[in-house]
């Protein structure tokens, strides 16, 4: 049946690749977004709450203009200014930082809400999913990519994530080699959906045709094949041999990343690869993301984006990371270590004043109380309940099990 009409007849009907979350998973999904921003705050992250929509040139100024094909856009009543619904709340994060608060210091910014883009990202992906993340500004050292890389992987590890591998790159190798035999944007553009295909013949296809000459074309085609373990960090050095100051700096970044993550976080498993470039045209230096073996998505990613805010008048290093807390927490659901939180206790409807009491107590002390109201007294386990407020004979209330 046609989508269309199958909704018109079906009004209840939610569009494609947009969800909503019930009982108990709504509850769930909220104490995993409460846990992480907690755990950002101990950081020293402050929690900052953007508007769902914004002037559609502010959503997508600067580096944020990749995001222009998912980003919804309507026309402002008031003022007849074409308006956006986000789909991303980094640029948002960097207006506040660039044009609120223009601080001088390294500022540690939190957010959690919900995006709404025009297509989801990979036939599971969500058009409206719950977005988390951490952005630290003004420190340009490798240092701020170790401390938000550590918080995402400690995120992850609280949220029941096992086995954790994160995946490291970085742009500046790509561009420093791109910029030294003189592609164009376009040319560059085309390598690089080559190089995430890791397809060798249509590199070397595009390599001719744009006229690269070794020894800079061996070095951009060996990209494609630096991939794997520490390992590749040496190899990488051998192979790109010669290539200029950008890309030196960037592989010893990494290399020093890499370390201080090695040293920081023994149970991770890190992964190199030189031709992933996600994001390349926003990011600016290291990029990364988090997987976990039997997970064939990304659960977190992020990297560095230097002068996000120039637009809002104030460019500042930048580096951060992102997560879609529904699709973490469908992974996660049945890993976290349940210890068998109690159900809610059953209550009759009395105007009984010492219930009402102790029903009081009870709430004040974190329990859950549902009123058993009048026709329904036989449905106190469907409502979650696994124990009941029966009377003693001295009038008093006690808690016994269902």
């Amino acid at each position: 049946m046609n989508d269309n009409l199958a909704g018109k007849r079906n009004p209840w009907l939610l569009p494609d690749a947009v969800e909503e979350l019930l009982p108990p998973a709504a509850a769930g999904l909220e104490q995993l977004r409460q846990s992480c921003l907690e755990r950002c705050a101990r950081w020293g992250y402050a929690l900052i709450m953007p508007p769902a929509i914004e002037y559609l040139e502010a959503l997508l100024s600067g580096v944020a203009h990749d995001l222009d094909l998912q980003t919804f856009k309507l026309t402002d009543q008031l003022s007849g200014r074409m308006m956006g619904v986000r789909a991303d709340i980094t640029p948002q994060a960097a207006r506040i930082d660039a044009h609120q608060l223009r601080r001088e210091g390294p500022v540690r910014l939190c957010y959690s809400g919900t995006v709404l883009r025009t297509r989801p990202e990979g036939a599971d992906g969500s058009r409206n999913p719950l977005q988390m993340g951490a952005e630290l500004y003004g420190h340009a050292g490798i240092e701020s990519d170790v401390e938000v890389i550590t918080l995402m992987a400690e995120l992850l590890s609280e949220a029941g994530v096992g086995a954790l591998h994160i995946d490291l790159g970085h742009v500046g190798i790509f561009r420093g080699l791109s910029a030294e035999a003189g592609l164009d944007s376009d040319a560059e553009g085309q390598l690089w959906d080559a190089l995430q295909r890791k397809a060798a013949a249509d590199i070397n296809e595009l390599l001719d045709a744009f006229g690269v000459a070794s020894p800079l074309r061996d070095r951009l085609a060996a990209l494609a094949s630096l991939s794997g373990g520490l390992e590749v960090l040496a190899e990488a050095q051998e192979r790109l041999r010669g290539a200029g100051e950008a890309v030196g700096e960037a592989l010893d970044s990494l290399a020093r990343i890499a370390e201080a993550l090695a040293a920081g976080l023994p149970e991770v498993t890190l992964h190199f690869d030189l031709g992933e470039l996600r994001g390349y045209r926003y990011h600016t230096g290291v990029v990364f993301a988090a997987y976990t073996p039997g997970v064939s998505g990304e659960l977190a990613r992020g990297g560095r984006y230097d002068d996000i805010g120039a637009v809002f008048g104030r460019g500042r290093p930048a580096t951060g990371f992102s997560a879609d807390l529904k699709a973490l927490y469908r992974v996660t659901a049945g890993r976290r270590d349940r210890h068998a939180e109690p159900g809610a206790i059953a209550a009759p409807w009395r105007g009984d004043t010492a219930l009402r009491e102790r029903i009081t107590a009870l709430r004040a002390a974190g329990e859950t109380v549902v009123w058993l109201l009048p026709g329904h007294e036989g449905e106190a386990a469907d409502m979650g309940c696994d124990r009941q407020l029966s009377s003693t004979a001295d009038g008093d209330w006690r808690v016994e099990p269902l």
